[in-house]
């Protein structure tokens, strides 16, 4: 073999590895450097925008593409179109674009854009800059974007806009020109409809010029805050009160930035014990001044029950600001409107900071994978409410089941005749009503049920090896999948293609019951097309419960049971999926039993719970 020739074929060995071994969870990498001047008379903004962008892609790009989310908020746009149709209508927007004038619309337009100093060619189409490269941009390497734009701030419709129902002036997110993410899946251009997002991990250095009156809160840390007057600590330093003021934040390992701006509010921080400085921001009022005072200490415990079950907050530190339209997540900072009771104030706070699991470390793509981020806070915030209560934190009433409405949300989509698999693009589900039922319910359903189904050690173990393993990148189902496969070490392939991919349901019911020699024989039957383990409860005479658990086949094993179970837990034959009938037989004699149940913890989502018990209801 010559040199050459062999130099040649250990190079390409070499790169067959390299892509052979994962090549297809690389990521993409940014780093914008944006620095904007806004007008708070006409509401519009001038911006100058550097992105570094890395391709750690294998492939080779001759287009790139941004997001121009503000294009949104015009009449005839797509998200009016969508919004406006009878089936898809989403109520908060429902009409209200196609009546915005010219002076009340939002738009994002690029003057100028450039790719290592030379100009490209690029065109809007609706919410997408599309960019076509005089260079194109190869595997592993790195090219620097400049642009100018310039936007108005749309009156608020959805999430984004000035003058919200409570009175705040500027709810900024989604404002500036955002890279698409490129993955393994291609380029994900997706315009604006009004559902969720997808971005790409880097650094944010973002410089604001605002007049001097505004307070603003924003994701990141503010670099020289005494200079602006910003309290911290009790530090307050009078401010320049000619012109604008500058604001400049920075933050690393985000995918977005959002921020908020009103001459009225009221800024207050609370330093918890772990070192996270906790940031608050609202308009005052005479009803909200007491949950808002209250909140910093509720959300510092908050905190603490969120770190130790699903993995500690990094950034150090988080602001809620009183902006948008109900409660909207971004990276360090949500936007919440704030005129509530303390509950409610609690309950939209824990559920956004929640978000900063679900979404803002585990960046799943939400367009496809809404679940994974809306469903799993869901069942996350019913979870950590219920400690609040526990702890006395908050007032209520503590639950042994506290994701039951989600369960009931479930039920109530299942049982619609309408329902579409989990795995349907958010944009593109036939009845947008049924989104909440289907990302926010079935999505927490799906995490409840798994732990049903490898029992709480292994759940437990897994959702902080979720965390650990892909905090920081952009997980799908099949990872998470795989996460509590080798955490509770069975094979739960079959649960994620049934209840993701399909809209089957489950339903299991106990046929009959009868003696059977010194023992009784129990009939079981599957009615719905999900199959699923089985936790069958009896009880005896003197109300003594013994468990049996009937695994799937298909797990190649069966969970372990609480240690409090272990002197009452029996491990029975497993079930083939394919078998309707299942015949158990026990040891306690038939006239013994007082009753049998199945799963009476409700964690398994039967949708008829009518036939789970022996004697029947009412029998």
């Amino acid at each position: 073999m010559k040199p050459g020739f062999a130099t040649l074929f250990l190079f390409l060995l070499l790169l067959q590895g390299i892509y052979a071994s994962g090549s297809d969870r690389w990521q993409q990498h940014v780093s914008y450097t944006m620095d904007i001047d806004f007008d708070v008379e006409t509401h519009r903004f001038t911006g100058k925008q550097k992105l570094v962008y890395t391709n750690n892609s294998p492939d080779t790009l001759y287009h790139v593409f941004y997001h121009l989310f503000f294009n949104a908020f015009q009449p005839g746009s797509m998200m009016d179109v969508r919004s406006s149709q009878p089936a898809t209508m989403d109520l908060q927007i429902g009409t209200r674009i196609s009546a915005l004038g010219p002076d009340e619309i939002g738009y994002l337009h690029i003057s100028r854009l450039e790719c290592n100093g030379r100009k490209v060619e690029f065109k809007e189409e609706g919410t997408i800059l599309e960019v076509s490269l005089k260079q194109p941009i190869l595997p592993g390497s790195m090219v620097t974007f400049e642009m100018d734009f310039n936007g108005q701030v749309p009156m608020q419709i959805r999430r984004s806009g000035r003058f919200n129902e409570e009175g705040i002036d500027y709810s900024m997110s989604q404002w500036y020109p955002k890279m698409c993410e490129y993955d393994y899946q291609g380029w994900h251009a997706d315009p604006y409809i009004g559902r969720e997002f997808y971005g790409v991990w880097g650094a944010y250095d973002v410089t604001i010029r605002i007049d001097h009156r505004y307070i603003v809160g924003a994701t990141g840390h503010l670099q020289d805050p005494e200079s602006i007057g910003y309290g911290y600590g009790g530090i307050e330093i009078p401010v320049n009160k000619v012109g604008k003021t500058v604001w400049r934040f920075t933050a690393d390992n985000i995918h977005d930035f959002v921020w908020a701006a009103d001459p009225d509010y009221t800024h207050t921080t609370h330093l918890c014990a772990d070192g996270t400085r906790l940031h608050f921001f609202y308009v005052e009022t005479p009803e909200n001044k007491q949950p808002w005072e209250q909140l910093p200490k509720i959300m510092e415990e908050a905190l603490d029950i969120i770190n130790a079950r699903y993995g500690k907050y990094p950034y150090g530190e988080y602001s809620f600001i009183q902006g948008g339209d109900g409660g909207m997540e971004y990276p360090m900072a949500t936007l919440i409107t704030g005129n509530r009771p303390l509950v409610s104030l609690v309950g939209v706070s824990v559920h956004e900071l929640l978000h900063s699991w679900f979404q803002m470390m585990m960046g799943t793509n939400e367009l496809l994978h809404a679940w994974m981020d809306e469903g799993f806070t869901t069942y996350a915030s019913s979870e950590t409410m219920d400690e609040l209560v526990r702890r006395k934190f908050i007032p209520g009433e503590p639950s042994d089941f506290p994701s039951e409405s989600s369960y009931q949300g479930y039920f109530a989509l299942a049982k619609s005749g309408r329902e579409e698999p989990l795995s349907t693009h958010a944009d593109h589900l036939n009845m947008s009503a049924l989104y909440p039922l289907s990302a926010y319910n079935k999505g927490a359903v799906f995490l409840q049920q798994l732990e049903y189904v490898i029992g709480p050690s292994a759940w437990e173990k897994g959702m902080l090896a979720y965390f650990n393993e892909w905090k920081f990148k952009h997980p799908n189902p099949n990872d998470f999948i795989r996460v509590m496969e080798k955490a509770s070490g069975l094979e739960l392939d079959w649960y994620k293609e049934y209840f993701v991919y399909t809209s089957k349901t489950i339903d299991y019911g106990i046929r009959e019951a009868s003696p059977d020699g010194s023992g009784t024989k129990i009939t079981l039957e599957r009615i719905g097309q999900m199959p699923m383990p089985i936790d069958l409860v009896v009880t005896d005479e003197k109300g003594n419960k013994e468990v049996y658990n009937i695994p799937l086949r298909i797990m190649r094993g069966e969970k372990q049971p609480e240690t409090k179970r272990k002197k009452d837990w029996h491990v029975a034959e497993d079930w083939p999926w394919t078998n309707p009938v299942y015949e158990l037989h026990i040891p306690l004699r038939f006239e013994q039993i007082q009753r049998i149940e199945i799963d009476p913890s409700l964690r398994m989502a039967d949708i008829n719970r009518e036939n789970n018990s022996y004697p029947k209801p009412g029998s």
